[in-house]
């Protein structure tokens, strides 16, 4: 068995606060019960994909994957009121009831998503549907919300922040992503969830086959990718070339975004490939997958549309977008990540400074065929997104490579990417890297 994320770090500044005075949290249930089932509900510009490694975590150590689930919303209610994802959470929260048994599930929120689960657990009738609740990086409180038992989780900041009455954990060498994704966090959520320590933190492999299904969704609405469809290759790992001409996988995405299931190897390596009706390509590449996983999410942009109408394209180059649900640190010395494209560590104070929280874009910004990452690019210029201006030579037929490594900060693992060189005009690359 292969360790894929890294156990509890002694360097790890963490602070446990007990429920105040007056306020005291209840304890959970020890009995030896089914595990009620977990819900997850993402902030900005997120999806349920950010509590994909943890949801493997807890299947590792027992929970069925069937009982751990998240919905997916556009976080600027522009197609869909505040009040319908309430709606839409309460539903699958009775549907995941009816399904189990249960009596309750355990609700889980990050940053906006807190604020919208205040909201929730703030009609009676809704708490009474919550068993716990675990507060991450979000919405602070002078009571537990609704009274439910609560594990309130903070990253970096300021420590004063706090649910009263609840458990407040402060993390706070971590960043605000990490605080959903981080091993700290699900021995916190397991302990509280359950009242016992996890057996494992590592994700787990299967031995047997494995089952993939998700979602493939415009970034960062999440809405469904309809008119497009999705091809799924198994690839080389040294190479990333696809090992039969036809995809063994072909789905066309569901009205709300679905695709699958499919039937896969824990080992594997996959690239799957979204085809839209323009005949673009999206090719997303992923490290095995290793377990069964039901919260995957192939974000993508229709051409034109979107974030990727910002990215210059150009047959001569290859452009890359990198997704992990830990954040980009390239201004912190020895604290930093490495991220090197082709050999060339593409990490520093300008394209990845630690408060601007990303995920990254790397492209030749200007087409000129130089790489100039010392340079901010404005068109990139926002929270949670950052770009690198990165010449990386593409061939028309996608015959030479492009070898991505990751090396996470604080001793959080290695990675490897090795894929085809895609030209960006016609084609774009999507690397999905795990959250060590």
């Amino acid at each position: 068995m292969r360790t894929v994320l890294p156990a509890v770090t002694a360097a790890l500044v963490l602070t446990v606060v007990p429920a105040a005075a007056g306020f005291a949290a209840t304890p959970p249930a020890h009995a030896a019960a089914p595990p009620r089932p977990i819900v997850f509900l993402h902030g900005a510009a997120g999806s349920a994909a950010q509590f994909e490694t943890q949801a493997k975590r807890f299947a590792s150590n027992g929970y069925p994957v069937e009982v751990i689930d998240g919905i997916d919303y556009d976080y600027s209610f522009g197609a869909e009121s505040s009040s319908a994802v309430l709606n839409r959470l309460e539903q699958r929260i009775d549907q995941l009831r009816r399904q189990t048994g249960a009596d309750k599930v355990d609700l889980v929120a990050h940053s906006l998503g807190t604020f919208l689960s205040h909201s929730f657990l703030r009609t009676r009738s809704r708490a009474a549907k919550v068993a716990h609740y675990v507060n991450l990086d979000g919405a602070t409180a002078l009571s537990r919300p609704g009274g439910v038992p609560t594990l309130a989780i903070w990253g970096e900041g300021s420590t004063s922040r706090r649910i009263w009455g609840a458990t407040n954990v402060y993390q706070s060498d971590q960043s605000h992503t990490q605080t959903v994704t981080s091993t700290q966090s699900f021995v916190q959520m397991h302990r509280f969830l359950t009242g016992a320590d996890p057996a494992t933190t590592a994700v787990a492999a299967e031995t047997g086959p494995i089952t993939l299904t998700g979602r493939t969704v415009l970034f960062p609405s999440n809405a469904a990718a309809t008119g497009a469809r999705v091809d799924v290759y198994e690839i080389d790992a040294g190479t990333g070339r696809r090992l039969t001409a036809q995809p063994f996988a072909r789905f066309t995405v569901a009205a709300d975004g679905g695709f699958g299931p499919l039937t896969a190897a824990p080992q594997a390596r996959y690239e799957f490939a979204i085809v839209h009706s323009e005949g673009h390509v999206q090719h997303h590449y992923f490290q095995p997958f290793q377990r069964t996983d039901r919260l995957l999410r192939l974000l993508t942009n229709r051409p034109g549309e979107g974030i990727s109408s910002r990215v210059p394209v150009d047959p001569r180059h290859s452009a890359l977008s990198l997704t992990r649900y830990k954040e980009w640190w390239g201004d912190q010395g020895t604290g930093s990540d490495h991220l090197t494209v082709n050999g060339v560590d593409i990490l520093n104070a300008v394209t990845a400074p630690r408060d601007k929280r990303a995920s990254l874009f790397a492209h030749d910004q200007l087409v000129d065929q130089r790489t100039d990452l010392n340079a901010a690019i404005p068109d990139f210029d926002e929270v949670f997104i950052t770009a690198a201006d990165v010449y990386i030579p593409a061939a028309a037929d996608a015959s030479g490579t492009v070898t991505v490594t990751i090396q996470s900060r604080a001793g959080g693992g290695a990675q490897r990417f090795t894929v085809p060189n895609w030209p960006s005009h016609t084609d774009r690359i999507t690397l999905n890297a795990l959250d060590l």
